[in-house]
């Protein structure tokens, strides 16, 4: 049996949310329904794609993932189905799963021809998939998707890349998308100063707690507001700053400055 995981930026407070799990239990029997997150920033693809990419491999292989973040049909967008690394991903062709992996490509993406409103649109798709429908009788084939390349990790020279923002997370900590595996690969175990705005950093720690002295005694530790750069478990650059707050102490988005696709510089020597 499959899986239905949900992501949107529907909020909590609106019936969206509850009004696309009505027709799915409407087109279902006792169907295994999972959300994700509806609290995606508004429109924010690079957000809800950082998320996905970052779970969907914990589901197993064959689940469906509705993602509902700027994914209106328009002329110039279509509703599309996805087959990408043995899961199903409906969304609109707004360019998100190009941002999923460099290396992996979808097996097939299907133009969806259904009518009606999106959320019935989505409910009757993955409905069918569940059921254990082809793909095939949804639309037509796809050749080509909408990719974002803006956001891609830029070689400038050999002493230097750039990357940007592409998540904030719920502490206000800054995710860039430069990779560890990519970082190692081009600094050759050279020195490094990291810039975002006008903070610099020249080391990065495995986790947030690996950078304080815990040896000293807590009313001399540097804690509470030290500026950190760490790899995260995903394996992205992270630009943190230790036990913040974004509602008391700040966070590393408030005291740096940065936001979505912002800038983040490496300079090596």
């Amino acid at each position: 049996m499959s899986i239905i995981s949900l992501t949107s930026d529907y909020g909590i407070k609106d019936f969206t949310k509850g009004y696309l799990k009505g027709m799915l239990y409407s087109e279902l029997t006792n169907p295994t329904i999972i959300d994700i997150t509806h609290q995606i920033s508004p429109f924010n693809i690079l957000e809800a794609s950082y998320i996905i990419k970052n779970c969907y491999k914990s589901f197993p292989r064959g689940s469906i993932h509705i993602i509902d973040v700027d994914a209106s049909r328009t002329p110039e967008q279509e509703l599309i189905i996805a087959l990408f690394d043995e899961h199903y991903f409906i969304t609109a062709n707004n360019g998100i799963l190009s941002l999923f992996s460099e290396n992996l490509k979808p097996t097939k993406v299907i133009d969806i021809s259904f009518e009606g409103n999106k959320i019935e649109i989505f409910s009757k798709v993955a409905s069918h998939v569940y059921r254990g429908g082809n793909i095939n009788l949804v639309g037509n084939e796809l050749t080509k998707l909408k990719l974002l390349k803006d956001l891609k990790i830029r070689i400038k020279s050999e002493n230097q890349i750039s990357g940007n923002v592409i998540y904030i997370d719920n502490y206000g900590n800054i995710v860039t998308n430069i990779s560890k595996k990519f970082f190692y690969e081009f600094s050759n175990g050279r020195s490094f100063s990291i810039n975002a705005r006008n903070i610099t950093f020249n080391e990065i720690f495995n986790k947030y707690s690996e950078a304080i002295n815990f040896s000293k005694e807590k009313k001399y530790r540097e804690e509470e507001g030290k500026k950190i750069a760490i790899f995260n478990n995903s394996g992205y650059l992270e630009l943190g700053v230790y036990k913040s707050n974004p509602k008391t102490v700040g966070s590393a988005q408030t005291l740096f400055g940065l936001n979505y696709g912002d800038i983040i510089s490496i300079i090596f020597e």
